[in-house]
């Protein structure tokens, strides 16, 4: 089943799947919506070049530019609309979500649910298939309440797998985001720790400290790996050469960034491209 709304410039969809999910996306470019995917355990998914095998109901969050390949074993429904319909960055005070569900530079935004949560999306879902076919003039609005309702869920699972139920640790976690939505929107600009030391006005080692407390990955470590997802995501999506995207990625040294890709993905960036070459559905 498929279901679409469009108000204005406001766009806003679902796509279900079991075992036919190529098939269905090639009826349609869904390369501009931001997606939701709700997939049952069982399936294999790659997300940005990293693999999961689901032994629980999952949700993803997937931006336009991500690389995420949804093998024909899954079974599930995908959730799409486009910026105008609902934007994350705009509405974050509503939601809390940027920087853990979409733009996380920390890791891939997956949700494992159990049974009880499962049945409680799998409810919306079905709420917005049915406002989908309604004609009423609310429809808009109703579908914006349950996207957000599936979002401040999706949030709160997160924050509940990560631990996060003290005072000082919600802190760190908006400490944590900040962080994160300023690497993700500088990446292609400033590319030290002391770039966005400065910016939250501590030093350097204050920024590791914090960074570190509640994670096993280094500020530094976390800038890099943001540009070399983007390099791979434009290695795949695009035909730009490997000079190209290493201007675009903010290096005037296209021999220094093949270096760094190189270390950091353990493969040169032409091997890479060729290696992934034709793989997305």
């Amino acid at each position: 089943m498929a279901g679409f709304k469009q108000f204005s410039f406001k766009k806003f969809g679902y796509l279900d799947f079991e075992h036919d999910y190529t098939t269905q996306v090639q009826k349609k470019d869904y390369s501009e919506f931001i997606q939701i995917l709700y997939v049952k355990a069982g399936g294999h998914t790659i997300i940005d070049f990293k693999e999961y095998d689901l032994k629980q109901d999952s949700l993803f969050f997937i931006n336009p530019g991500q690389f995420h390949k949804i093998d024909d074993n899954c079974i599930g429904t995908m959730l799409y609309y486009n910026r105008d319909f609902y934007c994350v960055e705009l509405h974050d005070k509503e939601v809390a979500c940027d920087g853990i569900l979409f733009h996380n530079v920390y890791d891939i935004p997956v949700v494992m649910m159990d049974e009880q949560y499962s049945a409680l999306m799998q409810a919306s879902i079905k709420e917005i298939k049915v406002e989908i076919d309604a004609s009423d003039s609310s429809v808009e609005e109703m579908l914006r309440i349950l996207l957000k309702q599936i979002i401040i869920r999706s949030t709160r699972i997160w924050k509940q797998e990560h631990q996060v139920t003290t005072e000082e640790a919600r802190q760190e976690v908006e400490f944590s985001r900040s962080f994160s939505q300023m690497v993700e929107w500088n990446y292609t600009k400033l590319h030290t720790v002391a770039d966005y030391a400065d910016m939250l006005n501590i030093t350097p080692k204050a920024l590791n400290k914090r960074i570190t407390r509640y994670s096993n990955t280094t500020p530094n470590d976390i800038i890099k790996n943001r540009i070399i997802l983007e390099a791979k995501r434009l290695l795949v999506h695009t035909q730009l050469s490997v000079k190209e995207i290493a201007y675009k990625l903010g290096y005037d040294d296209p021999s220094y960034f093949i270096r760094l890709f190189s270390k950091q993905a353990d493969t040169s960036p032409q091997n890479f491209r060729t290696l992934y070459s034709g793989t997305e559905k």
